[in-house]
């Protein structure tokens, strides 16, 4: 049996599994504890007075550390250019917020000498997985204490009464257990009544965004500007990735874009039911497809198209350091170097609509003198019939061969 470790870096949020989490380990490994938040965008809300409660809850030291901007540029923009959509829906808000987070925990642990990292992700989730796989692509040999797999307890409700009867404050209450996770791409609902697939969310669940039947009654309408895939204007104004986040976040969110319910495959096995609320994702990727539709070759195009399925799995299943997301990220950057432009997009009650699109002529691949409809000079429609005959050659060698039967 290994002894127990010196100290250990607990992945700390505040919440209700992190809370009695940093207590459990306390009290059954009785060593130092260091408490470690990221800031990813969660919000003032969930991070004020967060040091004092876990020193109060059992830590010997805590750190919080701003990453918001290293989320944003390295982490975030890299994902939106790959155009990354997990089963058609999920825009990996969650997925993509471990990989930083497990980062900046392994920089505590080498900052403070620790010896293990411990984390609150339960044993049916994606989010161990995703924890750990980047501890070790960082240090193979870090003991790592992942508590839901080790304790008694069955569930959430005993949790909440264990923090009671601990004294520990949580936001998770009886009567609204289900979990939230929030940063600077979006937030996230799971558990307690959306367990039932058919049961529509809480109205007052939500924290991005209004009632698409609250928004205002008039559209409103946002100019994005993109420089080799990435988002640097919104109407005009040259922004930062964390500070056009955070405008965006906001604009969407009061005309109630960005919700998604869906029901997803976790890497796992099981199938789990998920609410999301990512306002400017949501813009940005309809943005930044109107750009590429100018800019980027048809066929480079296509083959970026074809390798979104597999980006967005290894995002999903915690392969952000893995070399063949670094691959793929590779040859994804390489096509993105053409897409620079400007998207007109209108925000309506929910809706999310490109209304116009424009690129610098070096970049622009579209020719309105080839698209018209009208005379032009320079495409011989004559040239079309070859074009087709050729491309039937083949299906007309089968019929024939099958004796004039499809």
């Amino acid at each position: 049996m290994a002894p127990n470790p010196k100290k250990i870096v607990v992945a700390y949020s505040g919440g209700l599994d992190t809370s009695v989490m940093l207590r459990w380990i306390k009290e059954k490994y009785g060593c130092a504890i260091v408490a470690y938040a990221a800031n990813v965008g969660q919000g003032n809300e969930e991070l004020e007075g967060l040091e004092e409660k876990a020193l109060a809850t059992g830590a010997d030291e805590c750190y919080v550390i701003d990453l918001q901007d290293e989320f944003a540029s390295d982490y975030i923009f890299p994902m939106l250019r790959a155009g990354a959509v997990y089963e058609g829906s999920y825009l990996l808000g969650t997925s993509i917020a471990r990989p930083i987070i497990a980062k900046g925990q392994m920089d505590i642990v080498r900052k403070t000498g620790a010896d293990a990292v411990a984390h609150g992700a339960t044993g049916k989730g994606n989010d161990q997985v995703r924890f750990e796989l980047t501890y070790n692509a960082i240090d193979p040999d870090i003991r790592i204490i992942a508590p839901w797999r080790e304790w008694d307890f069955g569930g959430r409700t005993q949790l909440i009464a264990y923090a009671e009867a601990h004294g520990i404050p949580v936001p998770v209450t009886a009567e609204k257990p289900y979990s939230m996770d929030r940063n600077l791409l979006h937030i996230s609902f799971e558990g307690g009544v959306l367990e039932d697939p058919w049961t529509e969310p809480p109205e007052d669940m939500f924290r991005l965004t209004v009632s698409p039947e609250k928004a205002p009654d008039s559209p409103a309408y946002v100019e994005i500007g993109f420089e080799a895939g990435d988002p640097v204007s919104l109407d005009g104004d040259f922004l930062g990735p964390r500070f056009l986040m955070e405008r965006l976040n906001a604009v969407a969110g009061e005309n109630g874009v960005g919700r998604a319910d869906l029901v997803e495959n976790r890497f796992v096995g099981m199938k789990s039911r998920g609410v999301y609320e990512t306002p400017a994702g949501t813009v940005l990727h309809c943005a930044r497809r109107a750009v590429e539709s100018l800019t980027l070759d048809r066929e480079v195009l296509h083959l970026r198209d074809s390798l979104i399925p597999k980006y967005a799995e290894l995002v999903y299943n915690g392969f952000w350091f893995a070399p063949e997301r670094a691959f793929l990220q590779c040859a994804i950057d390489e096509a993105m170097k053409a897409v620079t432009g400007v998207a007109r997009v209108k925000l309506y009650k929910g809706s999310c609509q490109v209304v116009g699109r424009k690129a610098p002529s070096e970049n622009n691949l579209y020719r309105p003198e080839l698209a018209t409809f009208e005379e032009d000079s320079v495409y011989s429609q004559k040239d079309a019939e070859g074009f087709i005959r050729l491309n039937a050659l083949r299906l007309g060698v089968r019929v024939r061969k099958s004796g004039g039967k499809r």
